[in-house]
């Protein structure tokens, strides 16, 4: 071979080498083309995955409903029993109308109006209100073991409510109780609502031109994407370029909420409580109200719970009465749970349907038998399994007082959050006067020494009352009493029964109550001399004896005086006072300035 044909084969093979090389990097290229244009699509193309609708609303049972409320969707499930939707007791009182009330024991469901109670039993087509009876196509209530289940369209009946049923694939139900104006808008053009704001997310359902969005508030950045609720039931995510035209839409409920209706005074009450123990001590009432001056109601202490039953003991008195009414006062009789607090039940007695409006008639004709002015409910051992109970009582016995010209008054603790399920707002509604006891900041049980009722705790206690019920619904309860604390120290045992690291004042603190006059004379034995606090807005004195300290926060005129210029300035119905015979004669002018 010449040299030349050597050279000549040397170039071929250098070209297709480096043909070689250039395809490599052309397919190279291509390829990192091709997963460039890859990556784009699977970037920026929106997603075609689909979420389950069983997934969405979490539904796993053929009679299982989902249910939107207010444009949310929740966890909550109810049932599709005979075509109807059905909801949990529970999901009725906590989320649709707490009015309601369940009586697990006897399988009752009540709903009280101003004027009458309307009951249902379980498994029955009828239910009553008042006197008259009314049948449904439905059953109102059905038990399925200890889950009660209610029909939507009997709530319906007494709640404002509207509620649509969709059964396509899915049961759920759309529930508002949130009426007034609603954000819409219209698609503009076929598009998909997603889960979430984002074109990854899964679709939830289609919408189509022209289709109507409700558009919801979102409390996060969603960019370009709007949260909307679809007519079909779906709460999700659509891009805001498929929006067009924007407007509202009124929803109006058709269900007139009751009102209830009250007895208001139309003068400041000027109230105080009477302790009456037996049946001898009515006989000291005209000693009593002569004592007082410009005293508008007494509330002589005269009815206890006795047993579980609904009964009561009663002290009441004719006599008392009269003399009452003689003097322009009227009586507005105390109901109280403490007497007998170890054997009764307040749940025992409040659950129960028949317990409950025994109590409720037992009362009435009472007051009605002696010719009462009013009632005043002092209910000291609610807790929160009887709460609602409580209330239902409240409603029950409103109903009555109402028709029979009877005042409804309920005492109350000043409210704080252990004693939220009270529920002063719903009593506000239901009653006529809520009296707040404003004392016992420190009380018998407690562990340190401290006053019965200082200025701005009472203050704030008419203000936490106030966010809940009407001033003129709400009477202030003033003490009479103050207590004298003694402070001792400990014996060596109780010291040796103290933790290793406990670094408290090792004192036992025990409290004694005394009348105004009477804690007078005890200071001036001891030699004790008052000294007025602005802090407490009381005179306070402190002594020791026999090696033990002795404080105390008087209760006297410019103490009262204070927490009665607080009935003026919130503008409240009136005060009250515990108890008679605790004051000094002068109180009574001190309150006039104030209730006058």
């Amino acid at each position: 071979m010449t040299a030349k044909r050597r050279r000549k084969k040397r170039r071929a093979q250098v070209n297709r080498r480096a043909a070689s090389v250039l395809a490599a990097l052309v397919l190279i290229v291509v390829v990192l083309i091709c997963v460039f244009i890859s990556f784009l699509i699977e970037r920026y193309s929106p997603s075609k995955e689909r979420m389950a609708w069983t997934d969405y609303y979490s539904v796993t049972e053929e009679d299982e409903v989902a249910v939107i409320l207010n444009n949310e969707l929740t966890d909550i499930k109810g049932r599709l029993i005979d075509g109807e939707v059905y909801v949990t007791t529970d999901t009725l009182y906590d989320y649709l109308n707490p009015r309601f009330y369940w009586d697990a024991a006897e399988n009752l469901l009540l709903y009280t109006t101003p004027t009458e109670v309307v009951t249902a039993a379980v498994g029955s087509n009828t239910y009553t209100a008042g006197n008259n009876s009314y049948t449904e196509t439905y059953v109102p209530v059905k038990v399925d073991g200890d889950t009660a289940y209610v029909a939507l369209p009997y709530v319906q009946k007494y709640t404002g409510l509207q509620y649509e049923l969709m059964t396509d694939e899915v049961n759920r139900v759309n529930i508002i109780t949130e009426f007034g104006t609603a954000d819409t808008a219209v698609a503009r053009k076929n598009a998909q609502v997603r889960y979430r704001a984002g074109i990854k997310s899964p679709i939830l359902t289609d919408v189509a031109k022209g289709d109507v969005l409700y558009v919801l508030p979102e409390s996060e950045d969603v960019g370009d994407w709007t949260k909307v609720r679809t007519s079909d039931g779906f709460v999700g995510y659509i891009r805001n370029k498929f929006l067009g035209t924007k407007g509202q839409e009124t929803l109006e409920s058709n269900y007139e909420e009751p009102v209830y209706t009250n007895i208001s005074k139309d003068y400041t009450i000027n109230m105080a409580w009477h302790q009456v123990t037996n049946s001898d001590a009515n006989s000291n009432v005209l000693e009593m109200i002569a004592n007082t001056k410009g005293l508008t109601t007494i509330s002589p202490t005269w009815f206890f719970l006795n047993d579980n039953e609904g009964n009561i003991e009663s002290l009441a008195s004719q006599t008392y009465v009269n003399y009452c009414h003689q003097n322009n006062i009227e009586v507005w009789a105390l109901v109280e749970d403490i007497k007998y607090k170890d054997t009764i039940v307040d749940y025992d007695i409040l659950s129960r349907t028949s317990s409950r409006q025994r109590l409720v008639s037992n009362l009435i004709a009472k007051a009605i038998e002696y010719d009462l002015d009013g009632l005043n409910i002092d209910f000291e051992y609610i807790n929160q399994d009887s709460a609602k109970a409580y209330l239902e009582f409240l409603r029950e016995l409103s109903v009555m007082c109402r028709l029979n010209g009877i005042v409804l008054s309920v005492d109350n603790y000043r409210p704080a959050d252990h004693n939220v399920f009270y529920d002063l707002e719903e009593q506000g509604a239901v009653v006529d006067y809520v009296i707040l006891m404003g004392y016992d900041e420190h009380y018998s049980g407690s562990e340190t020494a401290g006053s019965v009722a200082s200025i701005n705790w009472v203050r704030e206690g008419i203000e936490r009352a106030l966010e809940q019920v009407p001033s003129e619904k709400l009477i202030n309860a003033v003490p009479f009493f103050t207590r004298l604390w003694e402070e001792r120290p400990l014996t060596e045992e109780e010291e040796a029964e103290l933790p290793a690291n406990d670094t408290s004042v090792h004192v036992k603190v025990t409290s004694k109550a005394y009348g105004m006059d009477a804690i007078d004379e005890v200071l001036e034995t001891n030699g004790a001399e008052p000294v007025w606090d602005e802090n407490y807005g009381q005179y306070y004195a402190e002594y020791t004896a026999n090696g033990n300290t002795y404080k105390v926060w008087l209760e006297e005129e410019d103490s009262i005086a204070l927490k009665a210029s607080l009935i003026k300035e919130y503008k409240l119905a009136g005060i009250s006072a515990w108890k008679l015979g605790f004051e000094r004669q002068d109180i009574w002018d001190v309150i006039l300035r104030y209730v006058n």
